[in-house]
């Protein structure tokens, strides 16, 4: 982990948008990509007391995947396909795995919905992690492939490598030094998670630039 590194794209950061997140340019990116309101929808629809209706649960991840501007159209349109050729048994199994990710066995969950998503060649980082993320902003991370790697190899994060393949092992070694790189950073830079790695990727981005 290279902190000299985080520290001259802090620096750089702050030249570029004197008050951080306040600049009129990153409020204006915020409100496109709308964490509030996704967070408050989000925790409506996957309140633990809907899990008891797959259907429902299925119905409500497409919903809120299609209203994200960080997912892809293409994979969108590719999610509401394979929902659509689900039989109910994997809608089932979709639902339960996801109630893990959010509320019993993350891992196993996890490993479970990559395993789903495959067959349908959609275990992608963006569909596994923004839901978690908008469910718990502070403590989950919304992995984006080439900000991931960006980030790794920019700031020389230790013992990661990034693989298409969503795993369980990366995410939580990933979020590991996330969290740490979070404790010598700016606190305005840390309320949200999306924040935060938006500010990695902007700073890195400047610093590489210039």
């Amino acid at each position: 982990m290279n902190i000299e590194n985080l520290k001259d794209l802090e620096a750089e950061f702050l030249d570029e948008y004197p008050k951080g997140f306040d600049d009129e340019r990153l409020l204006k990116l915020m409100k496109k990509f709308n964490p509030d309101k996704l967070e408050k929808i989000s925790k409506e629809a996957f309140d633990k007391k809907n899990f008891s209706q797959p259907d429902l649960i299925c119905q409500n991840f497409i919903n809120i995947i299609s209203k994200s501007v960080v997912i892809s159209f293409y994979d969108k349109l590719k999610l509401k396909d394979a929902f659509i050729n689900m039989g109910m048994y994997e809608k089932d199994m979709f639902s339960i795995a996801l109630y893990d990710i959010l509320y019993k066995n993350k891992k196993e969950g996890f490993d479970s919905i990559v395993e789903i998503l495959s067959k349908y060649n959609l275990a992608k980082w963006t569909l596994i992690t923004i839901i978690p993320y908008y469910m718990n902003r502070k403590n989950d991370y919304f992995i984006k492939p080439t900000t991931a790697k960006n980030i790794i190899n920019y700031l020389e994060l230790d013992n990661l490598i990034y693989k298409p393949r969503p795993s369980y092992e990366f995410y939580v070694n990933y979020k590991k030094n996330l969290d740490k790189l979070k404790k010598v950073t700016q606190k305005s830079f840390t309320k949200d998670n999306i924040c935060f790695t938006a500010f990695l990727r902007l700073g890195i981005e400047i610093c590489i630039t210039h």
